[in-house]
């Protein structure tokens, strides 16, 4: 009976332990079936959509031994809400020039006529992206397993170089399992969260993962038992351990990678700023770009270095020509790139001139002595270089280093010390650029640029015997330019783009003054340009301002430019007032049909407050470009299209510098002004002068800016507190882009358009010029105002030139130099023998 007892016990528990055997395998089956059934069903496709193939522009004859074409799957992954943001960004810049094929992964329902977008069956825009990471890898695998090398998981705020990536690519093999990322294991806070073993990381998602097709066609059959076994809520993190576990390998553990795919870990200010640094110039990826407009500026930045590589590529091949030229005895005329277009060319195209694509000047090699001067006044004059910048040319002696010059001489400086360190590191020491103590430039205008740079630097040695020493060394450096580049435009093109737009117009002139040996082309700008209205302050100045008149009469109104008239005209008396007042009565009434009108005010002048008033008035639209001008300049036809061109509303304000006459009766003994009056010793280009503005209404009443200071009278100074201003709003930006994936593609426009600059743009105008009057500083002004207006009275006296020879030919002045050398001499001496 205890036998029969015991065996049913036995048999009981061998049923159980059957049963509950058995259902862990039906439980199990039917998990990985209904894991199944999810990935499939996120990979099946309506019926009216484009197919696989048909949405990356995949053709049967791209195979994977078209390496050419097929080289590199890369999938990204964004939402429905920044198609037309950041994957628009991502496509019109770096997502075109892939050596493979490029498509946008983004939830159930996503669609672009414009994009290849993938929406994926099932899946949300849900954060974290987790399901939409697998199945776009599972995407991958289905459908271009056999069409591609690699493939790259990549998200929308990342920018790639193609040229740098496809030359990594080919470098590795692709056959065997690679997983290629910047390796991780999580920060401080999640150590130890992750479930990651000692010997486990993963390549961190945002800066990208390549991984080859060996390592997806190992982990994709998988992928359901990924997806059903998460262990963090870290979409990179898990794909990862899915890689380890089933491919067999982990995150490349290489130093570099964080350099070469780089993360910028400052978040949403991520290249917002400066973006000449290394990290950029030596990066594949770069991650984070939150914005789209950063997007397009830092595309436009990668691609002038690749046409700095052309340029300076093409110059290489010059002096190969060049060279080569010599050794199979090619005569000199033989040489040239273009056909030769001078007067004094034959028939066969050949001439004794020569010309910027000419291989005898493009060719010849890196030397100091390019330039040989024929005589004396050939001789090419050197710029010192210490803190400040003194040079012989300009009416100022001493200047401070404008920018332009700074950054090329850090361009300069850090491309060579680039170049040094290539080799140096090799035989285990670093040199280290410390300071530039002195310099000299000049700038040859058929061959280049010129420096010599006495640079200290610090030598470091860290094999061996270590050591740390200051060194000093002459840098000799050519800049050498390129030559000159056509491009050719179809007539089609040109008759009904380009004559539509101001750029044009533009364009339709400059070919006409060529054309004409430089005379003026009459040309009348499309109406739909926007109004310029001239804003012009006035106070007593009768006969300048009748001057003023007939300017605007002959420019503006005749030559139909589609401009209105403001005068604010500021009085003592009725008298005063009614003077200038019948003036412009008198040009009313010979064009009854043009805005022509004034703004009378009594009191003490004040040209902000003239400004301001104007600005604020009813006859100015809230998108007419304002151009604040004074009565003493002239102006041509040329003026009013760059105003037009640089004027851009909520951008850019265009501060023109403008060529200011010196004193006639000095420079050239005669009164008036023509055209071919410009240059040095007849007058400068005033680069210190903001009172010429031109700004569109809705800019200058904006809240930030609020129109100018109406707290300054008399001369001067209200210019540059108005600059200040701008410069104010233009350093500051007005909010970021919101990061969530169910934002509307309007808004985002919106927030896109609210980050946007108000940037100011200064050139040098040679058709605006003020013509030159007395000045008189008036003692009772403010201490600024008085002392910017005796330098402007100093400035307008005559040139640099004009000043030494008016100094040296007073005998008395050379007696004073003479007696201040010789105490300067005695001086000394008694100083050194008191040592």
């Amino acid at each position: 009976m205890m036998l029969q007892h015991t065996m049913n016990k036995r048999k009981t528990l061998i049923i159980a332990c059957f049963g509950i055997a058995l259902g862990l395998c039906i439980g199990t089956v039917l998990k990985n079936y209904r894991a199944l059934e999810i990935v499939k069903r996120c990979n099946q496709r309506p019926t009216n959509l484009k197919t696989p193939y048909e949405i990356i522009g995949l053709n049967d004859d791209d195979t994977i031994q078209n390496s050419q074409r097929n080289l590199v799957f890369v999938g990204v992954m964004t939402a429905k809400g920044f198609l037309e943001g950041r994957a628009r960004a991502v496509y019109d810049t770096w997502g075109r020039e892939v050596p493979g094929r490029i498509a946008f992964f983004s939830s159930e329902g996503s669609y672009s006529e414009d994009l290849p977008v993938v929406g994926l069956k099932n899946v949300d825009d849900r954060y974290p992206p987790q399901k939409k990471s697998f199945m776009m890898l599972y995407y991958m695998y289905e459908h271009y397993i056999d069409r591609f090398e690699w493939f790259i998981r990549a998200d929308d705020d990342v920018y790639m170089e193609p040229d740098k990536l496809e030359r990594f690519l080919r470098s590795i093999d692709s056959s065997k399992p690679q997983f290629i990322g910047q390796a991780g294991k999580g920060n401080s806070e999640e150590f130890g969260l992750l479930s990651l073993e000692f010997d486990e990381n993963f390549c961190m998602g945002g800066p990208g993962v390549i991984l080859s097709s060996e390592t997806l066609r190992r982990v994709a059959p998988h992928i359901p038992t990924c997806l059903k076994n998460l262990y963090s809520t870290h979409e990179d993190v898990e794909v990862g351990r899915c890689v380890q576990k089933f491919a067999g390998i982990p995150c490349t553990w290489n130093y570099e990678m964080q350099y070469i795919l780089r993360h910028n870990s400052s978040g949403r200010n991520a290249y917002t700023g400066k973006l000449k640094r290394k990290e950029i110039h030596n990066a594949i990826t770069l991650h984070p770009i939150k914005q789209a407009p950063l997007m397009y500026r830092l595309h436009s930045y990668i691609q002038g270095l690749k046409a700095e590589e052309l340029r300076q590529e093409s110059l290489l091949l010059h002096r190969d020509i060049k060279r080569m030229s010599k050794y199979l005895e090619v005569p000199d005329e033989s040489t040239y790139m273009l056909p030769s277009v001078s007067p004094d060319s034959d028939a066969a195209g050949t001439s004794n001139k020569r010309h910027f694509e000419d291989h005898n000047i493009l060719g010849i090699s890196p030397e100091l002595n390019k330039f040989i001067p024929s005589n004396t006044n050939d001789l090419l004059e050197w710029s010192f270089i210490a803190r400040s910048l003194y040079s012989p040319t300009s009416a100022n002696p001493k200047q401070k280093i404008d920018s332009a010059m700074r950054e090329g001489l850090e361009d300069v400086i850090t491309e060579v010390m680039e170049n040094i360190n290539n080799y140096s590191r090799q035989r285990g020491r670093v040199i280290e650029f410390r300071e530039l103590l002195y310099g000299y430039h000049r700038l040859d205008a058929l061959h280049g640029q010129d420096l010599i740079l006495d640079l200290l630097l610090i030598y470091k040695k860290y094999r061996g015997k270590k050591m740390t020493v200051p060194v000093r060394r002459h840098l000799y450096v050519q800049r050498a330019f390129t030559g000159i580049f056509v491009k050719e435009m179809d007539e089609d093109f040109y008759n009904v783009t380009l004559q539509q737009s101001l750029f044009g117009n533009l364009l339709q002139n400059s070919i006409s003054r060529l054309s004409s040996h430089f005379t003026i082309a009459s040309a009348l700008l499309p109406p739909t340009l926007d109004k310029i209205v001239f804003v012009l302050p006035i106070s007593g100045r009768l006969a300048t301002f009748q001057r003023f008149l007939r300017t605007y009469e002959l420019i503006c109104i005749e030559a139909k430019q589609h401009c209105d008239l403001l005068v604010v005209i500021f009085g003592s008396t009725t008298e005063d007032l009614n003077e200038h007042f019948n003036q412009l009565q008198e040009l009313r009434s010979r064009h009854i049909y043009e805005q022509i009108n004034s703004i009378q005010r009594s009191g003490e002048f004040s040209r902000g407050v003239a400004l301001d008033i104007a600005a604020r008035s009813s006859y100015i639209e809230h998108n007419d470009i304002i151009l604040f001008i004074d009565v003493d300049m002239v102006f041509e036809v040329e003026t009013l299209q760059r105003v037009r061109m640089h004027t851009r509303r909520g951008q850019q304000v265009y501060l023109p510098i403008v060529f200011s006459q010196y004193d006639p009766k000095r420079s050239s003994g005669r009164g008036g002004f023509n055209p071919s009056d410009i240059n040095d010793e007849n007058g400068y280009f005033r680069q210190f002068g903001f009172g010429i503005c031109a700004i569109y209404k809705s800019d200058i009443l904006d809240e930030d800016i609020n129109g100018f200071d109406k707290d300054i009278t008399g001369w001067g100074l209200e210019d540059v507190k108005f600059l200040e201003k701008i410069v104010r709003v233009g350093t500051r930006q007005r909010g970021f882009l919101t990061n969530t994936a169910e934002m509307p593609t309007a808004d985002y426009n919106q927030e896109a358009e609210q980050w946007r600059r108000l940037t100011i743009f200064r050139a040098v105008d040679p058709t605006l010029v003020h013509i030159y009057h007395d000045i008189s500083c008036d003692t009772q002004l403010d201490a600024p105002q008085y002392n910017m207006c005796l330098g402007t009275k100093a400035n307008s006296l005559g040139s640099t030139r004009l000043m030494e020879q008016l100094f040296h030919n007073n005998p008395d002045n050379i007696d004073f130099i003479v007696e201040f050398n010789r105490r300067k001499l005695q001086q000394q001496q008694q100083q050194q023998q008191a040592r």
